[in-house]
């Protein structure tokens, strides 16, 4: 995201609290979905020229049916600078997943076990992920998958993912979902990938290590994979460090092959 957006981003993010109310969260997501398939109300609430209080009389036009603390986010956002049209709407749907983090602890684990799921079977992958497959489809399978195992706001946002995938893979949306939602929380997330389980020292060692990495408290979640053949990766937001055997392995190959 464009150093613009991440302005703007963080000015609507002071719009967010907890007292906003139940179904905020949702409304937002909804009107990032309205204005992916909008472009004239895109172009419109991002042009620059326009002013901030003509922007705010169209989301209030526009965006009438949803709560007065939506539109109020809503207003904040559309009146920032974004970088481009696609943040925009990326910015907003980030706001949504924020503001139901804000009233579920545990949003940023259910979005991961459900990222989990859908890694496992490449078939539910494919399905869920088909850009070119029907959303209320994938929506009805998402649903019939998850409901009644997550909680509304956990479901609410991969049905949104799955409808509304942007050119992304389905488990990354949820991932980078899981990320904002942590982040939400004052916490950061790790996926540390391992070839067998790590002792419990080890697991003690790794999370001081990663907290003072971030400067924050850190959620780690880990994956087994035997092809790494031994030694560990850890993602923590942007950051790889990979010192698994395999990947030392891939390296020799293309020193050699170079």
């Amino acid at each position: 995201m464009g150093s613009a957006s991440r302005a703007a981003l963080a000015a609507a993010r002071g719009e967010l609290s907890p007292v906003l109310g139940a179904g905020v969260g949702a409304e937002l997501l909804g009107a990032a979905a309205e204005l992916d398939r909008t472009p004239a109300l895109l172009k419109a609430l991002g042009d620059a020229s326009a002013s901030a209080a003509a922007k705010g009389q169209l989301v209030d036009r526009v965006f009438a049916s949803v709560s007065g603390g939506a539109r109020g986010v809503l207003r904040a956002a559309a009146a920032g600078t974004w970088s481009d049209s696609g943040e925009f709407v990326e910015g907003i749907e980030e706001l949504g997943i924020r503001a139901e983090a804000n009233a579920s602890s545990s949003l940023s684990d259910e979005l991961l076990a459900a990222a989990s799921v859908v890694e496992s079977s490449h078939e539910l992958e494919l399905k869920l992920g088909d850009k070119l497959g029907d959303p209320a489809a994938k929506v009805a399978l998402a649903t019939r998958l998850f409901g009644g195992k997550l909680s509304a706001a956990a479901l609410g946002i991969v049905t949104h993912l799955v409808a509304n995938p942007r050119g992304r893979r389905v488990n990354a949306a949820l991932r980078a979902a899981a990320d904002v939602a942590a982040d939400q929380g004052g916490n950061a997330l790790a996926t540390v990938t391992v070839a067998a389980p790590l002792a419990p020292a080890q697991q003690e060692r790794l999370a001081v290590l990663l907290e003072q990495s971030a400067g924050r408290p850190v959620r780690i979640t880990t994956v087994l994979d035997p092809e790494l053949v031994g030694g560990v990766r850890v993602q923590l937001g942007d950051n790889v460090i990979d010192g698994s055997v395999r990947a030392r392995l891939e390296d020799l190959r293309l020193r050699l092959a170079g």
